[in-house]
């Protein structure tokens, strides 16, 4: 150029700092010829925007002769993007009054409600003589995020200007606190208000709260709106729609929307791809993971998780390996599919090459390891990961006491159980559920009922898990009204639907109180057909009292139900042999027989080097079978010549 203006050099500057080359930006800066006010604003700008430089923005800010209420305001952001309240406090207030507001108040307002500082952004909102729709816009966003929903709404009403961005904000606020009515309702006004124009971040927060909610028939009229109001289909608008099309587990019409678009994003991508593992169509989602022009952490995580949903665990970690990168819930989600799929050695073979990869683990990879180590009764590797939790500085991360709970009670160590129990400040219902369920679990009733008054006491909701720990703690310690008065009160006064596994420990409850007659009355007043546990249980307590007409009963409906289960033959034989009746047991026996029906072997197992050895009975296939069986011939041998066989 032959003549650069000082326009065209903070052009430059700003093109330099957008492409992230700070310090080009200010080499051209210093080489300016003539700086103006706009110039100091703009290299300012930089260092708070794509440099995160706000010391070397704050100097220049000192250094300016002449500013104006774009310098202050850019000033006040930068410190307020980094934390830096104090300082933004002392520029703002040395702010020229005909500066301070609205521009100003707004930046330090919106400053602190980004860090939840709702206080003091109501002070400098009530401080306020002169105030925007941004302004008011700022509050009804910050109430509405703190939860204080009526608060929100009785601004709302006071504003005596809105526009599409403060109708937006108040209906999000409804949809995200799940007043549904609400939102649909001022969505409703917003439509019929002069000179508001719904537009599709209105949509797309309709949308969500509509799949969110489960709310199909609204979801559907929306979609049916966006039609008639011939809205395009952005990308952002349809993949808000994909998604709650997914959500509804209607993959046809996502697939449709998806297809329909002309653009699509990785959103779009991974959004169907999400619906299609959702719904356990892998074949599906692989195919279109296959298509992917180009795929980022979330594709390759989701096909993974899927894969691993499905029992697929080699495929998962063949799609794994290929992963150009992998973050720690990738890593979290590999070591989660063994643990769903029973895997135990399986997950923490992949926790320790995490840590051997120096990926650091976060709280839901513990509690999934955790949670192996409880369903494999592995102690000692439950202990590690409290250890490893404890040396992250996470053993008080709510979801990793709630595991520990769960695994130190399932390894029947109720005492350390206890004591992480009683470390929690504030316990949630999966504390206490945990908890109860661990104190019934081990024979201790009288310890899960009283920690379940206190739960009451404290205000905690029940759940269908509560009440399930509290029947069997009732069916422990035979407290056969106490576990009645608990079932009626799960409907009368939780609104809770007991569900089969209630029916079933009641029907134990019942049965091992010898009170046959109003067992067999309960179960045939089910509003719904018994599965396998409800006769289970009544086959168990029978056969424990001899009753062999009901474990008769029972056995017939257990063998029409799982027609391969050899649990209904080889108790029924037991107790026909129990009661002299040998003959009655062979034929029962044989009757198993030639079904072809064999009972699974028994099983145990032993850790040796933090290996795990599973032993079945009649299974030689153990590596060291051979050297197995010679050391327990000796043993026995010498357990004779010490006379141990008398």
């Amino acid at each position: 150029m032959p003549f650069k203006s000082t326009v065209s050099w903070t052009a430059m500057l700003t093109a330099y700092a957008e492409n992230g080359k700070i310090l080009k930006a200010r080499e051209v800066f210093d080489n300016m010829p003539a700086r103006t006010t706009s110039s100091y604003n703009a290299m300012i700008t930089a260092y708070n925007k794509y440099g995160g430089m706000v010391d070397e923005a704050y100097d220049l800010f000192c250094n300016m002769s002449e500013r104006n209420a774009v310098s202050y305001a850019t000033m006040i952001t930068g410190l307020v993007s980094v934390g830096r309240f104090d300082k933004a406090l002392e520029v703002y207030e040395n702010t020229p009054g005909e500066w301070w507001e609205p521009v100003c108040s707004n930046v330090l307002i919106n400053g602190y409600l980004k860090v939840g500082r709702l206080d003091e952004a109501v002070a400098v909102f009530e401080g306020m003589f002169q105030r925007d729709v941004v302004s008011w816009s700022l509050m009804v966003d910050g109430y509405c995020k703190s939860g204080r929903i009526v608060k929100a709404r009785k601004l709302f009403d006071e504003m005596m200007e809105r526009n599409v961005v403060t109708w937006t904000t108040m209906i999000n606020g409804y949809m995200k606190m799940g007043y549904l009515v609400d939102g649909f309702g001022l969505f409703s006004s917003m439509r019929k208000e002069k000179g508001i124009f719904v537009n599709s971040t209105t949509l797309t927060v309709i949308f969500e709260a509509c799949g969110h909610f489960e709310r199909y028939r609204e979801g559907i009229q929306m979609h049916g709106l966006v039609l008639k109001l011939g809205f395009d289909f952005c990308v952002f608008l349809g993949n808000s729609i994909i998604a709650m099309y997914c959500r509804f587990g209607c993959i046809g019409p996502a697939k449709l929307l998806f297809d329909l678009m002309s653009k699509k994003d990785l959103v779009s991508w991974n959004s169907l791809i999400t619906g299609y593992v959702q719904e356990n169509e892998i074949e599906e989602a692989y195919e279109l993971f296959e298509k992917m022009p180009k795929k980022d952490i979330v594709s390759w995580t989701t096909i993974i998780m899927g894969f691993s949903g499905q029992g697929q665990t080699d495929k998962a970690v063949e799609l794994f390996r290929m992963m150009p990168q992998k973050d720690t819930v990738a890593w979290t989600v590999v070591i989660s599919g063994f643990v769903s799929n029973e895997m135990c050695e399986g997950a923490f073979h992949w926790f320790i090459e995490m840590l051997q990869k120096s990926v650091k683990p976060n709280s839901l990879t513990l509690s999934s390891l955790l949670s192996a180590s409880a369903n494999s009764a592995i102690l000692n590797h439950g202990q590690q990961i409290h250890a490893q939790a404890i040396k992250m500085l996470l053993e008080l991360d709510l979801s990793i006491q709630n595991s520990l709970v769960s695994m130190y009670s399932k390894c029947g160590n109720v005492a350390d159980a206890c004591r992480v129990f009683m470390s929690i400040k504030e316990p949630n219902t999966v504390s206490f559920n945990s908890m109860i369920t661990g104190f019934a679990q081990n024979g201790l009733g009288e310890e899960a009922l009283n920690l379940f008054r206190k739960m009451q006491r404290e205000g905690q909701e029940p759940n269908q898990i509560t009440f399930l720990a509290v029947l069997s703690a009732c069916s422990h310690v035979g407290l056969v009204e106490v576990g009645w008065e608990h079932f009626k009160n799960m409907k009368s006064l939780y609104n809770i639907e007991p569900g089969p596994d209630h029916y079933s420990c009641m029907v134990d409850l019942l049965g091992r109180a010898g009170l046959f007659d109003e067992a067999v009355d309960l179960i045939y007043s089910m509003p719904f057909e018994p599965h396998p546990g409800v006769w289970g249980a009544l086959l168990g307590t029978s056969t424990t009292h001899h009753r062999l007409d009901l474990a008769k009963l029972a056995a017939q409906h257990l063998t029409k139900l799982e027609p391969d289960s050899a649990t209904p033959y080889v108790v029924l034989s037991n107790l026909y042999t129990l009661l002299g009746k040998k003959i009655d047991g062979d034929k029962v026996r044989m009757d198993k027989k030639s079904k072809g029906i064999k009972k699974s072997p028994g099983c145990s197992w032993m850790i040796v080097k933090d290996k795990v050895h599973l032993f079945l009975a009649g299974d030689q296939s153990h590596m060291d079978s051979e050297e197995i069986r010679a050391t327990l011939w000796t043993i026995m041998k010498e357990m004779e010549e010490l006379g141990c066989n008398r």
